[in-house]
């Protein structure tokens, strides 16, 4: 056997992003908007960030929606595509790790070296 099948567990990506973080997008149709991040899909290694990738979705008339017609979706945009805002610079940086005093891990900009709050 010596092509054995790959898992077929999904792989879960290190999204360094947490939710609340203020990003701007670096490419696409949005590209120089900022927005917060409101939720990571590390499985699909994607964010959703408010007010970005909006697309327009029609919708068959059902019981609960029985208008039906077209909504306004937000879909998650790749993790590649944004980065964190710098609050000091207000440019975009990387996202670095480091150990405080106590020990503890904290994210910090890589462009700056200052703490994430």
């Amino acid at each position: 056997m010596s092509h054995m099948s790959k898992s077929l567990k999904p792989k879960v990506h290190k999204i360094r992003l947490k939710v609340g973080d203020n990003v701007v997008i670096l490419s696409g149709k949005d590209k120089g908007k900022t927005g917060k991040v409101l939720k990571t899909h590390p499985s699909l290694n994607m964010v959703t960030v408010e007010n970005i990738n909006v697309v327009k979705r029609h919708i068959k008339p059902t019981q609960l929606n029985p208008q039906g017609g077209i909504v306004e979706k937000t879909k998650p945009i790749g993790v590649s595509k944004v980065a964190i805002v710098d609050p000091t610079s207000k440019k975009p940086s990387k996202i670095g790790y480091k150990f405080d005093k106590e020990g503890n891990k904290v994210r910090v900009y890589k462009k700056t070296g200052k703490e994430i709050k």
